[in-house]
C-alpha cells in the first residue's frame, strides 16, 4: 500500500532542514545586502533569493528526484573514481578542514572576543571552542535524533530569539531606506543574484542530502517515489521559511543606515542593530542567536559528514567518526576565524561550479536519457574553468602563488569566455561539454540502462 504523508511531517523535516542550512554566514549577507541596495531593495533581494534560495533548493531537488542516496551515488554518475574523490574532498571541505571549524570560531568573533583583554583570545578561543564541540559532539552521537534535536528544539530557539530583533525592527523602524550605493545603483537585480550565489549553500544541499533521506526513512517512509515526494515537499517548506527570513533581514538592513551607518560587514550591523535596540542586553542577544545559528549547523554537518565516512569506512563506528571530525574541528577552529576563510575560499571557488553542474545535471538527466558521456562531457569543461576560479582567489589571498602560464589562461578566459568576470564563466563550457556528450557513442551502456532504470521506478 502506498504511504501517505501528512503536512506534519513535510513541516517537521523541513523545519529540520532550514535549521541545517541557516547558519550565521546566512544572517550576514541580508542585512549587508539591505544596508548597500537601500531604495533598490526589490529587485536585489528577488536577485539575492533566485541564487540563495533556488541553487539550494535545486540541489535538495537533485538528490530527491534523481533516486540516489547521496553525493557520493549522485557523483559517481560521471564515473566511480569521480564519485569517491568530489565526495571526499566536499565532504572535507565542509566538514573539518573549513566548515565545521568556522561554525565556533564565527560566534567566538561576533559574540564574545569583544569582551575579552587583548592577548587573551587564543586562550578563550580554546575553551570556547572544546566547549562548543563538546555540544556539537554529545547532540551528533545518535544521528537518528537530529530531527529532535535541530527540528524542534535548537531551530525554534534560534527563531525565537531571532524574532525579539526582527519584530523590534518592524514595529519601531530605525529609518528610511537609503540610497544605493555601489552597483545596487546600477544593476540591483544582478548584484543581489551575485551575492545569493556566493552563499554557496549548493555545497550544503549537496552534503544534507544523506542527512534527509536518512531522517526520511527513521521516520518509516521507505517506498522510493514517497521518499523522493517528502524530500521535495521538505525542501519547499525550508526554502519559504528561509526566503521570509532573508527578506525581514534584508528589510532590517535597508532600514538601518540613518541609525547606524553604512558598516563593513554583516556582522557589525547585526551588533550595530543589536545594541541600537536592547543596549548591552543587544550584545548578549546576538550571541544566543549566532551561537544557535551555529550550533545547529555544526551538528548537521558532523552528521552528514559522518554518515558519508562511515558509509565509505564501515569498519570504523559512526560514533568514531563524530569524536574524530569533532576533535579535528576543534583543532582547525584554533587557527582563527581570518585564516580559516583565507584557505577555504580558493576552495570553494573550485568545488562550487562543479557542484551546480552536477546539481543540473541529476535534475535534468531524464531529458538525455541518463547518459554517463554527457554527466562527464559536462564536468570536465566545468573543471578547467572551475580550477582557474579556485587559482584567481589563491592568488588573491596569495599573490606568491602567481604561475605566468596559469596567469594567460585567466587572462584569456577573462577575455573571451562570456560571463567570467562575475563569476559565472562555467556556464557555457557546462552547456558545450553536455552538447558533446549527448552526441558521444556512450560505451558504457549498462551503466547509464541502470540509471534509467532507477528513474523509472521514481516516476511509478
Amino acid at each position: 500500500m502506498k504511504q501517505k504523508t501528512s503536512f506534519s511531517t513535510y513541516a517537521a523535516i523541513g523545519t529540520m532542514l532550514f535549521g541545517l542550512f541557516f547558519g550565521a554566514g546566512n544572517l550576514i549577507f541580508p542585512i549587508q545586502l539591505g544596508q548597500l541596495a537601500g531604495t533598490s531593495f526589490w529587485p536585489a533581494l528577488i536577485g539575492f533569493l533566485v541564487t540563495a534560495i533556488g541553487l539550494p533548493f535545486m540541489g535538495i531537488l537533485a538528490i530527491g528526484l534523481s533516486g540516489s542516496q547521496g553525493l557520493h551515488d549522485l557523483a559517481s554518475r560521471v564515473h566511480p573514481l569521480f564519485g569517491i574523490t568530489f565526495a571526499l574532498v566536499l565532504y572535507l571541505t565542509i566538514g573539518p578542514f573549513f566548515a565545521i571549524p568556522r561554525t565556533a570560531t564565527v560566534p567566538f568573533v561576533v559574540g564574545f572576543e569583544p569582551f575579552i583583554q587583548p592577548g587573551q583570545s587564543s586562550l578563550w578561543l580554546a575553551v570556547f571552542s572544546f566547549l562548543f564541540f563538546a555540544i556539537v559532539y554529545y547532540f551528533s552521537l545518535n544521528a537518528a535524533k537530529i530531527m529532535d534535536v535541530v527540528g524542534k528544539y535548537l531551530t525554534p530557539s534560534f527563531l525565537l530569539f531571532l524574532s525579539i530583533l526582527i519584530i523590534t525592527a518592524l514595529v519601531r523602524p530605525m529609518g528610511s531606506f537609503g540610497e544605493p550605493t555601489g552597483d545596487y545603483d546600477t544593476l540591483p537585480f544582478m548584484t543581489g543574484f551575485k551575492e545569493g550565489y556566493n552563499t554557496m549553500d549548493a555545497l550544503g544541499a549537496l552534503a544534507f542530502g544523506i542527512v534527509v533521506i536518512h531522517a526520511i526513512k527513521n521516520m518509516g517512509i521507505t517506498d522510493t517515489k514517497e521518499i523522493a515526494q517528502t524530500t521535495w515537499k521538505s525542501g519547499l517548506f525550508a526554502m519559504g521559511l528561509m526566503m521570509l527570513i532573508y527578506g525581514l533581514i534584508t528589510y532590517m538592513g535597508a532600514s538601518s543606515v540613518s541609525s547606524v551607518g553604512t558598516l563593513e560587514n554583516g556582522g557589525l550591523t547585526f551588533a550595530a542593530v543589536s545594541q541600537h535596540y536592547f543596549g548591552a542586553f543587544g550584545s548578549i542577544l546576538l550571541a544566543i542567536i549566532i551561537v544557535l545559528a551555529c550550533l545547529k549547523t555544526s551538528i548537521g554537518l558532523i552528521i552528514a559528514c559522518s554518515e558519508f565516512f562511515h558509509t565509505i569506512y564501515p569498519k570504523i563506528s559512526y560514533k568514531s567518526f563524530v569524536l574524530i571530525l569533532s576533535l579535528m574541528s576543534f583543532m582547525v577552529a584554533n587557527f582563527g576565524l581570518t585564516k580559516i576563510i583565507q584557505y577555504a575560499i580558493p576552495v570553494l571557488m573550485f568545488l562550487y561550479p562543479l557542484a551546480i553542474v552536477l546539481i543540473l545535471l541529476g535534475l535534468s538527466s531524464s531529458l538525455f536519457k541518463h547518459k554517463r558521456s554527457v554527466y562527464a562531457g559536462a564536468m570536465i569543461l566545468t573543471f578547467f574553468v572551475s580550477t582557474i576560479d579556485g587559482y584567481n582567489a589563491l592568488v588573491g589571498m596569495f599573490p606568491n602563488a602567481a604561475n605566468s602560464v596559469i596567469e594567460s589562461v585567466s587572462n584569456f578566459y577573462f577575455s573571451y569566455l562570456p560571463l567570467y568576470d562575475i563569476g559565472l564563466g562555467w556556464i557555457l563550457p557546462a552547456i558545450v561539454g553536455a552538447v558533446i556528450g549527448y552526441l558521444w557513442k556512450d560505451g558504457n551502456k549498462t551503466g547509464s540502462a541502470i540509471l534509467q532504470r532507477n528513474a523509472e521506478n521514481l516516476s511509478h
